[in-house]
């Protein structure tokens, strides 16, 4: 007989490398986001610098007995995905890491009990029973972090502060306060060394709110605002931050995809509650795959379209978002999205890979109808500023809905035209600039390249680009025999695969995506038969 051992040290320097910030942050941040999905309104954060200790306490649902043993097994969890933002108690095991010992109390009904536990070896994390200091009051759950170093940043009362409000920024700003009741039930409130911790509203000049509704839903899925400085802002503030639960998962103008003229003078924040579902293990990313990586990508489309349509207000959106493209990879984009059209009628998790277009593509009957007669998109919608702050944002007011109206209507056709002058069809995101119309942003798939020789993929699909690996020896044979269009759809279905179906089902998604690509190949233009018939 053998035995298994595990290295917990290892798996625990693992676990901590997967999160983006700084270990404190991290253990911090997680057990505040386990305390939220415990359904605590109030937590109080203690610092002790001469003890070398913190202590956070909630009033949370408290854990039974049973549960609080599991706590202390790493790879266990009571949690559904979707209900919350914390990730197994991932903070406390990560404690270990930089703490001599963490002790746990819990109070629920009638139990009443706390744990102490530590790392004694590279290959044991022993932990025992030992009774409640009586950091709990009623009900709740108490953590006390007796750390290591006796300068951790985690004793100063000021850095704690300063964490909290950056990660649950839209739990201290009062312009969330309405979505955030209806996803925690109760207002939430911190408090630092018996400070309770005040909500600051965003003092920008010009403030933006947007509202994102999907589909008909008649209530925003999604709220925030964009905001613009006179002068650059801090690198942490600059772009745009999305958080769920009130906790912000990813922040910049790199995810989104966007770059504005004036980005340094740029920032904002939206909460997008229906995105805990698609969080990674480490809640720093989400889910690029399945059935959670299309619904990420639908947002962000969404989001998108929204920002774009208040930096073009503002002008200062950039004439070109993407690289020029060569006239043939524009044909090729051209073909690969009138495949992804017809193929997302039998493959919906495609429709947030689609770019709908006036006077070309035929729309989704998703949205209401366009003032002008065009149909609709399903998508954001940019709502007033707040008052007082409608000149600012040079956005006018826009009437309130009617009771039982869709609240994502757009405005009335008598609206005054932005442009006198007749103007082409353009995309419903295009405004008119001061000095001319932007081009047209790409919402939809796009195809870019890039070098990676020590990888044997053929390429791979990031927000809503796949990248083709032009350093693999297929793309090179390609090339090189002048089938790169063929190479190029090859990769683009074995990408998108894995979004659009489960593993055993992916055979038949590229079979039927080569087949219509094919089809889109042969089949003339309009321009072609327009000529012929002439």
């Amino acid at each position: 007989m053998a035995e298994t051992r595990v290295d917990l040290l290892h798996l625990l320097e693992d676990l901590r490398d997967a999160y983006p910030g700084a270990l404190e942050e991290t253990i911090l941040t997680e057990i505040l986001a386990n305390a939220l999905d415990s359904g605590a309104n109030r937590i109080r954060i203690n610092t002790d610098s001469a003890a070398a200790s913190v202590t956070i306490v909630d009033n949370g649902s408290g854990m039974p007995r049973h549960e609080l043993r599991r706590y202390h097994d790493l790879a266990t969890s009571t949690k559904t995905r979707g209900q919350g933002i914390g990730f197994a108690g991932v903070g406390i095991k990560l404690a270990l890491l930089a703490c001599r010992e963490v002790i746990t109390e819990t109070r629920r009904a009638s139990t009443h009990v706390a744990t102490q536990w530590h790392l004694a070896a590279r290959h044991k994390a022993p932990w025992r029973w030992v009774p409640p200091p009586g950091l709990v009051d009623t009900q709740g759950t108490a953590v006390r972090l007796c750390l290591s170093d006796t300068f951790s940043p985690l004793t100063d009362a000021g850095y704690v502060e300063a964490a909290v409000r950056q990660h649950f920024q839209p739990l201290l700003d009062p312009a969330f306060d309405t979505m955030m009741l209806s996803v925690h039930g109760r207002d939430i409130v911190f408090e630092v060394n018996g400070q309770v911790l005040g909500k600051h509203a965003c003092a920008a000049p010009e403030i933006a709110p947007l509202e994102i509704y999907m589909g008909r839903k008649r209530k925003p899925q999604a709220f925030g605002y964009l905001y613009r400085e006179p002068a650059p802002l801090p690198e942490n503030r600059r772009g745009i931050a999305i958080s769920t639960y009130g906790k912000i998962i990813r922040a910049g103008w790199d995810w989104l995809g966007i770059t504005p003229k004036a980005g340094e003078r740029i920032g904002g924040v939206i909460e997008v509650p229906a995105l805990a579902a698609a969080l990674t293990l480490n809640k720093g990313d989400f889910i690029r795959s399945g059935a959670r990586g299309a619904t990420y990508l639908a947002y962000r489309k969404a989001i998108q379209e929204a920002v774009l349509r208040q930096l073009a207000a503002w002008g200062d959106s950039s004439e070109q978002i993407e690289p020029a493209r060569p006239r043939a990879m524009r044909s090729l984009e051209r073909d690969l999205e009138r495949v992804l059209l017809d193929l997302s009628e039998g493959f919906p998790l495609l429709a947030a890979l689609v770019e709908h277009r006036r006077g070309g593509q035929r729309p989704l009957p998703l949205g209401p109808k366009a003032a002008d007669g065009e149909p609709g998109y399903a998508g954001a919608t940019s709502v007033p500023p707040f008052e007082g702050g409608a000149e600012a944002a040079n956005v006018p007011p826009q009437p309130p809905a009617a009771d039982g109206g869709d609240e994502s209507t757009p405005p009335p056709s008598d609206a005054a035209p932005m442009d006198a002058a007749p103007a082409p069809p353009a995309h419903p995101l295009d405004l008119p600039d001061v000095k001319r119309k932007p081009r047209p942003a790409r919402l939809g798939l796009g195809v870019q390249f890039e070098d990676r020789p020590d990888d044997l993929e053929l390429g791979r699909l990031v927000e809503s680009t796949v990248f083709i690996n032009q350093a693999h020896p297929a793309h090179q044979r390609a090339v090189a025999s002048r089938a790169e269009g063929y190479h190029i759809a090859l990769t683009v279905a074995l990408a998108l695969a894995p979004l659009t179906v489960e593993a055993a089902a992916e055979h038949g998604f590229i079979t039927e995506f080569m087949a219509r690509w094919g089809e889109a190949v042969a089949k003339p233009t309009g321009k072609t038969v327009r000529r012929k018939k002439g």
